[in-house]
């Protein structure tokens, strides 16, 4: 896991860097909300035992909440704060939210406006009011989705939340509401008194005439009694009557007053205060949530890269596929390190040390490369799989440090692609490689001593075949088994495998190759590729060198 986080651990901070200015920019740009609310308390008008008291409770608090989000009340608010003219409510311009969800569940919001045809039929006025009337239901419908009306818990209190775009603006809409319910609920009571006050009305009139038929068929009758039982009958009839008519009468009184007094089934207990920080958006909360996701997608995207990535990065990965007898991790052979240019041995300075910086895990290759000189002396090939791998500073270390164990080395440079050796070390010299493979007595004067038990060889001047074909063909005056009767180390700087055929060529007249490989540049298939190749035309791969490699690696 460590590993994995050291080598993709730029996917995950990009990602969640990219989540954070996406939610940062949003935080910016989004219209902030204000809530308020204003809390009622309500008193039910129920009756009975205990638990029909509670359910007839809850059912009068449910439809009391019903009718505090009835367009009548919301309307009323609308019109109260002249809502029609605020664009926050009647701009029919979809929000980026909005967008989002209606192309999620595949709507195609159209504006709604009325027809040419519509238009065109009404009067000016007409089509005046027209627009009032779908402003107003615009407004009442964006308010409606503003708002936020529920019951505290099983208590009586109901809380009126409001949100929008400024502090006061939330609180007026709060309050407005709020008033707007209690007016509602006045009108809805003293609609249902007047109600029954004209029934009440009707049936007092009723009663007063049969109240009347009963006291005159009482004194028509008391005027002639014949039927004392009669009597009593009709006594009891009219008596009943005028109770009736008296009990109604007093019903009719009530109802009266309750259409000129009407009372509230609630009252403001709490009304709303001017908020003292946004409710939406939430910063923290969405910036929690940016980074969350941006590092749950930055690692996901990390994963998948690192599963399908053939780069190489480490050690085993080429070892197991080639079946190599060792692979070394040197983490630099650039020409520079730290921006300072590395101090190879001129020719002609005869040091007899070596006083600069050694590549670190150079010294553990260079000493495998002397348990194999230790057995016999040995002409080593480094290659590159591709140009800029650092073949060239590698032969060259191996080669200084070779001669700092004792041993007599010889550099040569056979990459003619690009000699890079040549130019610097020996960028004025006359001769090379190219002329002593025409005339081998040229060597004497062509290598240059660079130090008492080291020698280089540059390349020259190559005219059309390249010297490591030449030699291929071994019909050149320098032959490698005349050479290691003088040294007892020859290192050789290759082209690169992929931009020239050299390597194929002069593999097999080699004692043994290093291919040196870039970390993070060069794919598994490649490097396999060109030891494959090389082992097919006869060459000994002795192992792979990865190059550039990070200094965590060398731990």
């Amino acid at each position: 896991m460590l590993f994995f986080l050291r080598m993709r651990w730029h996917w995950i901070v990009v990602t969640t860097i990219a989540c954070l200015a996406i939610a940062g920019t949003y935080l910016l740009a989004a219209e902030p909300t204000f809530v308020a609310s204003t809390q009622l308390v309500i008193f039910p008008q129920v009756s009975g035992s205990e638990p029909q008291r509670a359910f007839a409770e809850d059912a009068f608090i449910e439809g009391q909440l019903e009718i505090a989000r009835s367009t009548d009340v919301v309307g009323g608010t609308v019109a109260a704060l002249d809502l029609i003219h605020d664009l926050e409510f009647v701009d029919q311009t979809p929000s980026l939210q909005d967008r989002a969800k209606n192309w999620l569940m595949g709507f195609s919001p159209q504006s709604d406006k009325p027809s040419q045809n519509a238009a065109g039929k009404g009067s000016g006025e007409a089509q005046q009011q027209t627009e009032e009337e779908r402003l107003r239901d615009w407004a009442t419908a964006k308010l409606l989705n503003k708002v936020g009306i529920r019951r505290i818990g099983n208590s009586t209190i109901v809380e009126i939340s409001a949100a929008a775009s400024t502090p006061q603006k939330a609180v007026d809409i709060a309050d407005t509401l709020a008033r707007q319910y209690i007016q509602k609920n006045i009108a809805m009571k003293a609609n249902a008194a007047r109600q029954y006050s004209d029934w009440l009305a009707k049936f007092m009139a009723e009663q007063q005439r049969g109240l009347a038929e009963a006291a005159s068929a009482l004194a028509s009758f008391t005027s002639n009694p014949r039927d004392q039982f009669k009597l009593a009958e009709l006594q009891s009839a009219t008596d009943a009557r005028r109770t009736l008519y008296e009990n109604t009468l007093n019903q009719l009184t009530e109802a009266k007053q309750r259409i000129t007094y009407p009372m509230s089934d609630a009252t403001i207990v709490s009304r709303a205060t001017l908020p003292l920080s946004k409710a939406r958006p939430r910063s923290t909360l969405i910036a929690a949530f940016a980074a969350a996701l941006g590092l749950g997608t930055g690692f996901a995207l990390a994963m998948i890269r690192h599963a399908s990535d053939r780069r190489l990065v480490r050690p085993h990965q080429i070892a197991e596929t080639c079946d190599l007898p060792f692979v070394t991790v040197l983490t630099t052979s650039k020409r520079t390190r730290n921006g300072h240019p590395t101090p190879l041995l001129a020719a002609g300075t005869n040091c007899p040390t070596v006083d600069y910086p050694v590549i670190p895990g150079m010294m553990e290759l260079s000493a495998t490369v002397v348990g194999l000189r230790r057995k016999r002396r040995i002409v080593i090939g480094v290659v590159g799989v591709s140009p800029g791998s650092g073949a060239s500073t590698i032969a060259s270390e191996l080669a200084v440090l070779s001669s700092v164990s004792g041993a007599t080395t010889l550099l040569i440079d056979a990459a003619a692609q690009r000699p890079w050796l040549s130019e610097a070390i020996a960028p004025h010299s006359s001769s090379g490689l190219v002329d002593v493979l025409d005339n081998s007595e040229l060597i004497r004067t062509a290598a240059l001593s660079l130090t008492p038990t080291l020698k280089f060889l540059p390349l020259g001047e190559v005219d059309t075949v390249t010297p490591a074909i030449r030699l291929s063909s071994r019909r050149t005056q320098l032959s490698f088994a005349e050479l290691k009767k003088e040294f007892d180390s020859i290192f050789v700087d290759i082209s690169a495998f992929s931009a020239s055929p050299d390597a194929n060529a002069i593999a097999p007249e080699l004692d043994g190759v290093l291919v040196v490989a870039s970390h993070g540049r060069t794919s598994i298939d490649e490097a396999t590729r060109v030891i494959e190749t090389m082992r097919n035309v006869g060459a000994e791969i002795l192992g792979a060198v990865i190059n550039h490699a990070p200094a965590s690696m060398q731990s």
